[in-house]
């Protein structure tokens, strides 16, 4: 068997090998790099960063564990941004698998920066009904939470008291991971002219980007790389920011695989026409 035999046939377990060593290397190793945030991402940055103290922020959950990978070190990030400010911080969410997510996060970060229940930040939790609930919230929040998700009443949250719609809601941050981003534009932005900033899977945000490029949104975080370049940008490395090496290496590998799959099998068919 020739090298271009040899290049077409690669043994899958040989490419498992190396996408293996490729992830685990950098991991272990704690490689890291620096890049030049996205524009898009540092919009994002930007929006959060210029809120005076006190104004709130309504987080939406809308991805499980499937896309925690991605959107999660996104939130984490972003929180930690928002309770740095002294922002206040609101959590609902549309996909009922993650909640659980959000609000485990929304508590460490919370904890870190002692922030406090119900003055500070609160978990308002599920409520069915995407475009329902959307629209509600914009007349008037206790049609859709008149309880927390322990089931307090919002009223008796010093957070929410005067929080009773869109107008009261500096900045609304969409995670996603299908298509809840499209309807918060549809029923938020384009209704109420709500201020929108979505954070999506690597699939997922390609289709976000005219939201962006039309002025509907303000800011867009896209995939593992726009989660490290948040990160970067609040200047606390997480999970995204380690696991960028990785993702490169294995991108790289992948690009490299198929061009000499190719070269092999183009020398192959030339080979046999000979």
């Amino acid at each position: 068997m020739n090298l271009w035999d040899r290049l077409a046939t690669i043994d899958r377990r040989i490419i498992y090998l190396l996408v293996a060593l490729g992830v685990i290397i950098p991991i272990v190793a704690k490689l890291s790099f620096r890049v030049t945030p996205l524009r898009e991402v540092r919009q994002a940055y930007e929006e959060i960063e210029k809120l005076p103290p006190g104004s709130v922020v309504l987080f939406s959950i809308d991805y499980d564990a499937a896309s925690m990978p991605e959107l999660q070190p996104m939130l984490v990030a972003m929180l930690d941004h928002c309770f740095r400010k002294n922002l206040k911080v609101l959590m609902m969410g549309h996909w009922p698998l993650g909640l659980p997510l959000g609000q485990i996060a929304l508590e460490q970060v919370a904890q870190k920066y002692h922030k406090k229940y119900g003055v500070d930040y609160a978990f308002l939790g599920f409520r069915p009904g995407v475009a329902a609930v959307m629209i509600n919230l914009g007349k008037d929040l206790r049609q859709v939470f008149n309880t927390d998700y322990r089931g307090t009443p919002v009223d008796s949250l010093p957070v929410l008291r005067n929080v009773h719609n869109y107008n009261d809601i500096a900045i609304l941050v969409g995670l996603e991971a299908g298509a809840t981003g499209d309807a918060w534009v549809q029923f938020a932005q384009a209704r109420y002219n709500q201020k929108i900033i979505l954070g999506a899977t690597a699939v997922v945000a390609p289709d976000l980007y005219p939201y962006l490029q039309a002025g509907q949104i303000v800011g867009l975080i896209g995939g593992l790389r726009g989660a490290a370049d948040y990160e970067q940008l609040v200047q606390v490395p997480g999970p995204a920011f380690l696991g960028m090496p990785a993702q490169t290496i294995i991108h790289i590998l992948v690009v490299v695989l198929i061009i000499l799959g190719n070269l092999g099998y183009f020398a192959r068919r030339q080979g046999g026409r000979r």
